[in-house]
């Protein structure tokens, strides 16, 4: 029966003798008893002796009868046998193992090797015949029976060997041992025919470089390049490799043949792509640097660099930042036929379309070829012909290129033939009417000084594009320059009349400021009081302040700066200051009746700006009372969802809002004062 008291705690005090872990592995391991060793059997005499080797040989039997290609247990067999010392038994293993699988490269050097020990040499030979011919691509049965025969002293027997060996072009190894086997003996002869056997079998650049080391080392320099030569030559541009010329170079230029070595590199870099001799390059570089002389260099960098170029307009023959670059190239050597070939190999690529931002790149290969010539070659009778071309090749019915015409009009001022310039820039007009080419042509007369051919034009301008604002300004600027103020102002007259205009505020904004530079305040003042009937818009508003703060006073008219490189400030006077301030106040209302809220900050930061610069500070405080509180308010999008935004609030809406708040909150607090009167009466009534 379980005990009805509280448990028992056993003691959970350590110890007095503490016994590690490392203690009880360490007892455990040195009682460990050691292993029990197999009984050696003594054999007494010869009957026990003949006992166990039956018992044993038919152990063997019966594991061979049950896998006849277990070739391990075969080889394991026949070394019982030799341990044995029954060579004849252990040649019947070896003979039934092969019988089994005569394609057993280990069991073939395991019964040679048995051979040779026990020095059946004739037989172990007969074994590597018969190997051979078995195997003839097992190299390292020929390995083992070139050794064998070397190292009994059969040079002729070894070299026999090797040819057999060779007749089935081996790999690059046995031809090195053959090699090597010839040179231990000196027989170079021999050896120059088997490297010649050897590079017809293997036509490979690394293998010729050995060759013409081993010349190097044991011939004569005529060898070495016969080598290189013959190697050139078999390999051809297919299988060429830049490491063979590399090679070849490196030998000239060790026996001090520079110019040998020059003409093989230039020959290489000629020959050969880009991709395959990066390292070619490098070397010529090096090589330049080293023994060649300035033009030497700059010669390989130059080729180095038209390889690339050749390559690249090659594959991309339509990229003509490329053919740019190879221009530049030949350029800067000098040549002026190759300069040419490039530019001509270059204009011949046309556009894939006929898409203008396909032709733009390609028209600078025109503009670059035509100024070259003219410029550097001095072929004026050349330049005019490409610039010809390029004309006639334009398709101008779908684009054109001003530059083109106008290029080849300027070419013509240069040499003096203006006829021939103002016709063709009439024609460009008659046939594809561009702003830039109108442009251009009064740009030429202006510096020619024809001012009527020049009115001619910005007639016939303004004909083509009424809407142009430049060609109306840039028009009463010569009417202004040649001093006839009445015309310059007739042509703006005319301008602004125009019903539409691309850029009519720049129109405004020159009539003005010409009206501003002479002087002429109620002009201006009258034409932006015209402006603004057009448009109020906030920005022609402060313009019209700066100007009215920027009107001199009756003693400062005609007052001239005495010194014109100090700039002198005039003060504004108080008229100008007070025409100012009445043009804010006018722009404030105005705005504030189409509810411009915007465009009434920008005019009050601009008014407060005046103010600070001129004003005093009562004013200044009169401005920012107008300045708006920054308010947040919601209101509802698309998607039923609230979005929440900033708005201005002008000091005059807010007192309208405020007299409305404050009726509603009189309203409110009536109504909550007739309710708690409600309330108290009915409290005052006697209960039923």
């Amino acid at each position: 029966m379980a005990s009805s008291g509280p448990p028992r705690v056993k003691n959970k005090a350590p110890a007095p003798i503490q016994i590690t872990a490392e203690q009880i592995l360490r007892e455990s391991y040195s009682r460990q008893e050691p292993p029990i060793a197999p009984p050696k059997q003594k054999i007494a005499d010869l009957e026990e002796l003949h006992e166990y080797q039956g018992r044993k040989r038919k152990y063997y039997e019966d594991q061979l009868r049950g896998n006849r290609l277990k070739m391990g247990e075969w080889m394991n067999y026949a070394a019982w046998e030799l341990q044995q010392n029954e060579f004849a038994r252990a040649r019947s293993v070896f003979e039934r193992a092969l019988d089994a699988d005569g394609a057993c490269v280990p069991l073939w050097l395991r019964y040679i090797e048995s051979e040779i020990k026990t020095r059946n040499i004739n037989h172990a030979r007969n074994l590597f015949d018969r190997a051979v011919t078995v195997l003839p691509r097992v190299d390292n049965l020929w390995f083992k029976y070139v050794y064998m025969e070397e190292t009994l002293g059969n040079i002729a027997g070894t070299r026999q060997v090797f040819e057999r060996w060779m007749a089935w072009e081996p790999a690059e190894a046995a031809w090195f041992a053959y090699i090597k086997f010839e040179t231990r003996y000196q027989e170079y002869a021999r050896v120059r025919a088997i490297y010649e056997r050897f590079t017809v079998v293997h036509p490979e650049p690394k293998y010729w470089i050995r060759w013409a080391r081993f010349e190097e080392e044991f011939g004569s320099s005529d060898n070495v390049r016969e080598v290189f030569s013959m190697a050139i030559d078999a390999l051809g541009d297919e299988f060429m490799e830049e490491k063979l010329f590399i090679a070849y170079a490196r030998y000239e230029t060790k026996m001090r043949e520079y110019e040998r070595a020059r003409v093989i590199y230039k020959y290489a870099l000629d020959r050969m792509p880009r991709s395959k001799s990066a390292t070619l390059y490098s070397q010529y570089t090096a090589f330049e640097k080293q023994f060649g002389e300035k033009e030497g260099i700059e010669d390989v960098v130059l080729s180095k660099r038209r390889v690339r170029y050749e390559e690249t307009v090659t594959v991309q023959p339509k990229n003509y930042d490329a053919w740019f670059d190879y221009v530049r190239l030949e350029e800067s050597a000098g040549d002026v036929e190759r300069v040419r070939d490039v530019y001509e190999r270059a204009i011949a690529q046309l556009p894939p379309s006929q898409e203008k931002r396909h032709w733009r790149r390609f028209i600078y290969l025109w503009l670059e070829y035509a100024l070259w010539e003219e410029l550097e070659t001095k072929d004026f009778e050349r330049a005019r012909a490409i610039w010809k071309a390029c004309l006639g090749l334009i398709p101008h019915k779908k684009f054109t290129f001003a530059k083109v015409w106008l290029g080849y009009s300027h070419f013509e001022v240069r040499r003096l033939n203006l006829t021939a310039a103002r016709k063709n820039l009439g024609m460009a007009l008659g046939m594809c009417p561009k702003d830039k080419l109108f442009k251009g042509y009064i740009e030429l007369e202006l510096l020619l000084r024809e001012f009527d051919r020049v009115r001619t034009l910005y007639e016939k301008f303004l004909e083509h594009d009424a809407s142009s604002c430049y060609a109306w300004i840039k028009y009463s600027e010569l009417e202004r320059m040649l001093g006839d103020m009445d015309r310059a102002r007739a042509i703006y007259e005319i301008a602004v009349e125009q019903e539409v205009l691309d850029m009519p505020e720049l129109l405004w904004k020159s009539w003005i400021d010409m009206e501003v530079e002479e002087e002429e305040w109620e002009r201006a003042r009258g034409l932006y009081e015209r402006l603004l009937s057009r448009t109020g818009h906030v920005k022609v508003w402060i313009s019209f302040a700066e100007f009215e703060v920027s009107v001199p006073g009756e003693g400062q008219e005609g007052q001239e700066e005495e010194d014109e490189d100090e700039e002198v400030q005039r003060p504004a006077t108080e008229e100008a200051k007070e025409n100012a301030r009445a043009v804010f106040k006018r722009a404030l209302e105005h705005l504030r009746q189409r509810d411009l809220k915007e465009d009434r900050v920008i005019l009050l930061e601009a008014w407060k700006s005046f103010e600070s610069a001129h004003g005093t500070e009562q004013s200044l405080k009169d401005v920012e009372a107008k300045m708006p509180k920054i308010i947040k308010k919601r209101r509802a999008v698309g998607d039923g969802s609230f979005e929440e935004y900033f708005d201005y609030l002008f000091p005059d809406e807010e007192e309208r809002k405020g007299n409305m708040f404050g009726l509603l909150a009189r309203a409110q607090k009536w109504k909550e004062e007739m309710a708690r009167k409600a309330a108290e009466k009915e409290k005052e009534q006697p209960e039923a």
